[in-house]
């Protein structure tokens, strides 16, 4: 017989690991279907810097991840934002928020052994690893039917079905959901950075024509590195060698941290923005890339992505209190409703921002410009800017206001 679960999770990486640990203790069956084997942790928890806003380390701390990191994160205790050829900069700094920092720097490898560590001792979740979606059987008896290839089973059902799976999503193509796509003609270096002057809890980040660099100050006293550069030099800049690379970004950068000493092993990714059409479908539900992925300027993805989490995982516990079915049409429209608001003020922030930054026109230098000198004066301005960059935007999950561990 083909097994059936009440929550079916589609990918393991960091949306669909956080969702399968916020459903512990719900009562309900969850699967997680996860393309990497076992013992193997998946592509995205790689050397690159993630930057948790503060609802995103309350949350974590909550799901019991956070106190599980064995490398130390780096404070974002102020944020240094300025554009070269704008005159004007912005100076956030946490303590004139109340907070002693707006949130931390995490390497994306040690939140992946973290989550892992968190979910070996999930109690009931189902793991099928090495294992991959392949297509929706039909839909009747109050179930999907899945169909899998790799080491698990070939099949199962699932009252509800989640797609964890990324911005290329199987599952949403499967769903017919279709998807905006715009490429910023940016392509993003991320490494690891040692400069003359250590990090001291400041998160730079200096626009520019070709995408933002910036450094943000991670927890081994060496900095974050993400350099943009236009897609046409991707080539280009990759083959350069240490002593051309730091020199390129010094250009870049400037001198705020002193001369920069190495640099290593560099990664490259597309800057591409994708919009899922819909959120929903019959017993379905997109969450993280899969329902959007952004820019990374403003370092807005996965804090975006973990809200959809949380928002979909309290709505499927107050579901199992009544004794309720895990996909019915009521839940799937709540889940909508109350992303809606937080996911349509950060996509426009995200991609407005990457936008108008990368554009070296004159009068958009002089409305940049304008603006950067309006945040640094008025106070009300600032507030906004950090509540929305801090992950409180809209209808916030409870997790997102607490840090009260389990």
């Amino acid at each position: 017989m083909t097994a059936i679960h009440d929550v079916a999770i589609i990918g393991g990486g960091l949306v669909g690991a956080s969702l399968a640990i916020a459903l512990e203790g719900s009562g309900l069956d969850v699967a997680m279907v996860e393309a990497a084997p076992a013992g193997a942790m998946p592509a995205v928890f790689d050397e690159r810097n993630l930057s948790f806003a503060e609802a995103t380390v309350n949350a974590l701390a909550a799901l019991g991840v956070m106190q599980r990191l064995r490398a130390p994160t780096g404070a974002i205790v102020r944020i240094h934002a300025s554009r070269r050829g704008d005159f004007g900069r912005v100076l956030l700094e946490a303590a004139e928020h109340g907070r002693e920092a707006f949130g931390q720097v995490v390497v994306a490898r040690d939140f992946g052994e973290a989550l892992e560590a968190r979910l070996s001792g999930v109690a009931g979740l189902v793991r099928h690893r090495g294992t991959r979606f392949t297509g929706f059987g039909a839909v009747g008896d109050g179930c999907r039917v899945l169909e899998l290839a790799g080491e698990g089973p070939p099949r199962m059902r699932a009252r509800l079905v989640v797609a964890a799976d990324g911005a290329t999503s199987g599952v949403r193509d499967a769903l017919g959901i279709g998807a905006s796509r715009h490429d910023y003609g940016q392509v993003l270096m991320v490494a690891r950075l040692r400069a003359a002057r250590a990090p001291d809890g400041t998160a730079y980040e200096r626009l520019g024509d070709d995408g933002p660099t910036a450094l943000l100050p991670r927890g081994d006293r060496a900095w974050g590195l993400v350099h943009g550069v236009a897609a046409a030099d991707a080539e280009a800049v990759k083959a350069l060698d240490e002593t051309g690379f730091l020199a390129r970004v010094q250009d870049a950068f400037g001198w705020r941290v002193g001369r920069l000493l190495s640099v290593g092993p560099r990664s490259a990714y597309p800057a591409v923005a994708v919009r899922a059409a819909a959120l929903a479908a019959t017993r379905a539900v997109l969450v993280g890339n899969a329902a959007q992925s952004i820019h990374p300027v403003g370092a807005q993805g996965f804090n975006l992505g973990l809200r959809d989490a949380l928002t979909l995982a309290g709505l499927l516990v107050a579901c199992a209190r009544r004794g309720g079915d895990p996909g019915e049409a009521s839940l799937l429209s709540a889940y909508v409703a109350r992303r809606e608001e937080d996911r349509r003020r950060t996509l426009e922030f995200s991609d407005g921002l990457a936008r108008i930054t990368a554009n070296p026109g004159h009068a958009a230098s002089l409305l940049r410009s304008a603006g950067l000198v309006a945040l640094a004066a008025l106070p009300s301005l600032r507030a906004g800017l950090v509540g929305g960059a801090m992950g409180y935007r809209g209808d916030v999950p409870d997790a997102c206001r607490s840090g009260a561990a389990r």
